[in-house]
This record gives C-alpha cells, sequence and structure tokens, in this order.
C-alpha cells in the first residue's frame, strides 16, 4: 500500500486507512528519518483508536502506555536513544511484543533482532513537501 498526503488535515483519513489495512497486526514498525513525521502519524493513529489523553514521544521514556476508550491498551515505543538490544530487554519490549496488543515502535532498526517476524512496517518519507508512506 502506500498512501499519500500534504497536510495534517488529511492524518485521519490516512489512520483509518491504516488502522483498517493493519488489523491482523499487533506490532507496527514506523521506519524514516528524522522530521518525517512519524509521532505525528502515530497520534492520529491512536486519536483514530480512541486514545484520549496525550500522546508525545517517549524518547526518554522509551515507552509510553496508552488505553482507548474502550480499555485496550497501546504501547508506543521510541528506540532512538537505546545502545543496544539488551537495552530495550530492560524496558520490558519483549513482554508488550508478546502480550499482542497494539505496539507502535519508532525506530525499529535499532533492536532488530528482537522484533517478530509478522510486523507491519511501515516507511515514512517527506518528497517535494509531500508525505509518502508505504507498507510491507
Amino acid at each position: 500500500m502506500i498512501l499519500r498526503f500534504q497536510s495534517l488535515a488529511e492524518l485521519d483519513a490516512v489512520a483509518g486507512q491504516l488502522i483498517d489495512a493493519g488489523r491482523s497486526h499487533s506490532v507496527w514498525l514506523f521506519d524514516g528519518e528524522m522530521g518525517a513525521g512519524k509521532t505525528t502519524l502515530i497520534k492520529a493513529i491512536c486519536r483514530r483508536l480512541g486514545v484520549e489523553t496525550t500522546v508525545q514521544s517517549p524518547t526518554f521514556s522509551i515507552v509510553n502506555e496508552y488505553v482507548t476508550n474502550s480499555g485496550e491498551p497501546v504501547y508506543h515505543f521510541d528506540c532512538y536513544r537505546l545502545r543496544n538490544e539488551e537495552e530495550a530487554l530492560g524496558s520490558g519490549l519483549e513482554e508488550y511484543i508478546d502480550s499482542g496488543k497494539r505496539c507502535f515502535i519508532e525506530w525499529p532498526e535499532r533492536i532488530a533482532g528482537l522484533l517478530p517476524p509478522d510486523a507491519w512496517t511501515l516507511h515514512l518519507r517527506v518528497e517535494e513537501g509531500e508525505r509518502i508512506l508505504e507498507t510491507n
């Protein structure tokens, strides 16, 4: 799937399409350069899922836990600061991934050896003012 969008106003529709397309995946990997919009996209997806609390990058905490209005947990990881996979294990990453609940992971390449083979990868890039999102 390839989605193209230019404005924040389009994010809600993009989030809806991703939720429908990724329904069979609990672990979503968000790949893209710094500033590509990974966290902003995750915020839109969480909002669409019914998360009513503030969604922000867990850069310093590594993981943020949210709850949808129907009581479902959503886990948001930012692995940018991790130096190695052992640090990820120390954060409890494996337990979150094994829970079967939604896990949104930014900077997944830093923990590649810990990721399940059925994780859904979303590649986000910016070209000429347009965001291009490709999924595997």
